[in-house]
């Protein structure tokens, strides 16, 4: 019997095994470089972490892509804009003692996003903390002018000082995240592969529509990363292939295992490339970081 072949979108038949040279999402796998040192610093490209179902990976990616950027030498900002503030958390940081938070820079036209700047454990990787206060500013913004541009107006002046500024938004298409992707040049979308998160992004699309309609012409969708992996799932294994099959090279090639590693360097404070360096999370998030590099920074001025 001869073998299956890829469709199209470089997708095997879901009663085929995968051939050994193909990875996770059924494509060839590809080695990306590791990326050179730079010379100089910014202008920082803004991306949204944004799906609006909750549980899905985007603290867990945002912290861990940030920190394999900053390994590479980037410098990064990571923009916690979630009340919950999981971001914050995952980085040390106890939300409830904050004395200003990115509330606060929101609110009061005195304050600047460099005032409350927090440094993280890794070296060029700092935080802008959000805490349970930000809540308020959904409902505090709705009667301002240019409420949608609010978040957008305090990165800017940091703009200069940092290579990536990565923004972990809330699970909803409130105010808040309408204003997380008013303020950035793309939106990576991490994706639990279950059925239920595949169902939800053509929700997320519509809403990413209307904002680059009305607010942010430049938008677009960087990538789908696919989360919570178990290749020993049949179920798992078809989300990712119709996933690469909707959205075709928009669908990273790396793939985010599920690992009990993750939970623990929640408790622990630190990114897994700091916490476990050795473990399959830390090399794939490894793995992200050269390939999101290797997509953006072509277009670097």
């Amino acid at each position: 019997m001869a073998p299956s072949k890829p469709d199209a979108a470089g997708v095997l038949p879901f009663d085929t095994e995968p051939e050994l040279d193909l990875g996770p999402t059924r494509r060839p796998p590809v080695d990306f470089p590791k990326p050179k040192r730079l010379d100089h610093h910014g202008p920082a490209r803004i991306v949204a972490m944004c799906n609006q179902k909750g549980g899905v990976g985007k603290t867990t990616t945002t912290i861990n892509l940030g920190a394999a950027l900053a390994d590479y030498g980037r410098r990064v900002l990571l923009v916690d804009f979630d009340p919950q503030g999981a971001l914050s958390v995952g980085l040390g940081l106890d939300a409830h003692d904050l004395e200003l938070s990115i509330y606060n820079v929101l609110m009061d036209p005195s304050l600047r996003a460099a005032d409350i700047v927090q440094k993280t454990p890794i070296d060029g990787m700092d935080l802008l903390p959000a805490n349970i206060d930000l809540s308020a500013a959904e409902i505090q913004l709705v009667t301002e002018v240019g409420r949608e541009q609010a978040l957008g107006r305090i990165l800017k002046p940091l703009a200069g000082e940092y290579d990536l500024m990565l923004i972990d938004c809330q699970p909803s298409l409130g105010l808040l995240t309408v204003n997380a992707l008013t303020a950035a040049d793309g939106v990576v979308v991490p994706l639990e592969c279950e059925y239920f998160a595949l169902r939800g992004v053509a929700l997320l699309q519509e809403t990413i529509e209307k904002v680059r309609d009305r607010l942010n012409p430049d938008l677009q969708i960087e990538g789908l990363l696919a989360t919570m992996y178990d290749s020993r799932t049949v179920h798992g294994r078809e989300v990712l292939s119709r996933l690469v099959e909707a959205f075709g090279d928009k669908v990273f090639h790396t793939v985010i295992g599920r690992t009990v590693r993750f939970p623990e360097t929640t408790v622990a404070g630190l990114p897994i490339t700091s916490f476990a360096p050795s473990s399959r999370g830390a090399s794939a998030y490894r793995q992200l970081a050269r390939e999101v590099l290797a997509r953006w920074e072509p277009a670097r001025p």
